[in-house]
């Protein structure tokens, strides 16, 4: 088992519950979102998680807090007509991102 005392990263979740659309819909609109994050400075990686039903986790990798912050910061407005925004219950959204303080892999 390799560990990694002190890793600099951050890992950001964002839950939400959506609105009028399934989950599997949700994920396929998300195409857009994720060919922009591919380009972000610092993205490792996205994974999306269905916690129950129309309620949905969203958990992102950066090299630091100030890599996703400053995405979360441009999105809103590159990504402005992405459909996703619209798939979201607006109301529900908690966003927060926090620095990795030890990992393991």
């Amino acid at each position: 088992m390799n560990s990694k005392q002190n890793k600099t990263g951050a890992i950001e979740i964002t839950s939400f519950k959506l609105r009028g659309c399934t989950c599997g819909e949700f994920i396929r609109a998300n195409a857009d979102i994720d060919a922009w994050l591919k380009h972000q400075q610092g993205f490792q990686s996205r994974q999306i998680a269905e916690k129950e039903e129309g309620a949905m986790l969203d958990l992102l990798h950066w090299d630091s807090v100030e890599d996703g912050t400053r995405a979360m910061h441009r999105i809103m407005d590159e990504m402005a007509d992405s459909a996703v925004h619209g798939m979201i219950d607006q109301r529900t959204v908690s966003w927060n991102i926090y620095p990795v303080r030890h990992s393991i892999t």
